[in-house]
């Protein structure tokens, strides 16, 4: 009997009305793409007012993102919901700013920021596995506390138990919830003037959390000056962050600046751990042999704490990298073209909106072979793979996707090593779909026992 397929959306018709796009595209983006996406190198969605086009070749990928990025920035148009939450952030700028925000923010990830975070990674993932309950649990509730856990250490050195970490927590994941991945002011390029498409009282309500939220990461990081200012500091990133300045004008961030920064790293850190460890444990239920070897491989984080462990999880990591290539956490990308270009022959107008989906291209029947298994082998040394981009690619890759490597790493083994997951018996799959990341529609429900 063959194993089954790990979940995956539903496609849509190929041809459908302007109408009923944009119902499916409200409902969720992925489900409302056509089938020949997963084998198309590019396709064109155009209407009487505009085009948008999804890119799946990988010269044009590379293009896109790696060889020339400053012709195709991020599209303004998809910092519309994020902007109250996000400000100024290295997420949502361009340009100059963006550069001077990398400059400052990389070397906090450089050389040894890994090692010297591992402890408080360490710390979280003992903590994740002491507080996992048993019985039918819905997963995506536990790594996303997990994995909120983990900023906090790393970013503040406070675990989540701290009030305000408990607060800025609880207000990400309420927000996180009202916001899609890409709005239909992002994919879909309308005039500005029309609407939007969110319900009555939406907008005032998501401005209100996102002025709550940052209200209370401005106390902590208001805190953090006041200690560096008095030689008390503790050594995290958010110290390394507010130290830094920039090698070319000398200047580090504000405090202001600050918040829009720790928004960010929570946000994109916390969702994207948060939904890709989920879907590992998911993954793990689903195909018990692997998560059998992961259990027997994670003996080796009995002598504790130790940053080299990590070389002693091959199976792990595999298991993680797949997982990552079948949900990647952020499943869409939206770029603008800044000029006129020509792809396959077709005349890309400037202000045109360029659309990469890792979703589509780790799962495209022309650059994986059986993309839609799950297969962890397919990662040992010398096996043929297809393009990856599961953090970006090019200079606005994710400046901590090492970071989110080891620790999905850790936390899968601590928590395979601890318990068992299961599937429900009965229980539907959980089916993907796109908030700000690739999250279950129903959440992932597992039966979890102690092993």
């Amino acid at each position: 009997m063959n194993a089954p397929l790990p979940p995956k959306p539903p496609a849509r018709a190929d041809r459908v009305g302007l109408l009923q796009y944009l119902r499916l595209f409200r409902r969720d983006i992925l489900s409302a793409q056509p089938a020949r996406l997963y084998h198309a190198w590019m396709a064109e969605f155009r209407t009487p007012f505009f085009r948008s086009y999804l890119l799946n070749q990988p010269d044009l990928v590379d293009l896109v993102l790696k060889e020339r990025p400053d012709d195709f920035p991020k599209s303004d148009r998809i910092s519309e919901g994020l902007r109250p939450l996000l400000g100024n952030s290295v997420f949502l700028t361009n340009g100059e700013t963006w550069k001077r925000q990398r400059r400052i923010i990389d070397p906090a990830f450089e050389g040894g920021r890994l090692r010297a975070t591992f402890p408080a990674i360490w710390a979280a993932a003992e903590a994740a596995v002491a507080r996992l309950p048993q019985g039918e649990v819905e997963i995506e509730a536990q790594t996303s506390h997990a994995a909120a856990d983990v900023i906090f250490r790393t970013l503040f050195s406070v675990p989540i138990e701290d009030q305000t970490a408990q607060s800025v927590f609880h207000g990400f994941r309420a927000y996180q919830r009202t916001q899609p991945l890409v709005n239909l002011a992002a994919f879909l390029p309308f005039p500005r003037f029309m609407p939007r498409f969110m319900p009555r009282g939406f907008a005032k309500s998501t401005k209100r959390a996102a002025r709550d939220i940052r209200t209370l990461i401005a106390r902590m990081t208001e805190k953090r000056v006041a200690e560096i200012a008095a030689g008390q500091a503790p050594d995290d990133l958010a110290t390394k962050i507010l130290t830094m300045h920039d090698p070319q004008t000398g200047q580090g961030f504000s405090p202001d600046e600050m918040v829009d920064q720790v928004a960010i790293f929570f946000l994109a850190g916390h969702e994207t751990s948060a939904s890709a460890l989920a879907w590992a444990i998911y993954l793990l239920a689903l195909y018990p042999e692997w998560q059998t070897r992961i259990a027997h491989e994670a003996r080796a984080l009995e002598g504790g704490c130790d940053f080299a462990v990590l070389s002693q999880l091959p199976v792990t990591r595999d298991v993680f990298r797949e997982t990552l290539r079948l949900y990647p956490p952020v499943p869409m990308m939206v770029r603008e073209a800044t000029r006129p270009e020509r792809f396959r022959d077709r005349v890309i107008k400037r202000g045109a909106q360029l659309v990469i989906s890792p979703f589509h291209i780790h799962r495209h029947t022309r650059l994986w072979d059986n993309p839609d298994e799950f297969d962890p082998t397919r990662w040992e040394k010398g096996r043929r793979r297809g393009p990856y981009l599961p953090f970006s690619a090019g200079p606005r890759i994710c400046t901590g996707a090492g970071f989110a490597m080891v620790e999905g790493v850790v936390l899968l083994a601590m928590l395979a090593r601890a318990y068992r997951f299961d599937l429900i018996e009965g229980r539907a799959p959980p089916r993907p779909v796109a908030h700000l990341t690739l999250r279950a529609a129903n959440g992932i429900w597992l039966n979890i026992t102690q092993r």
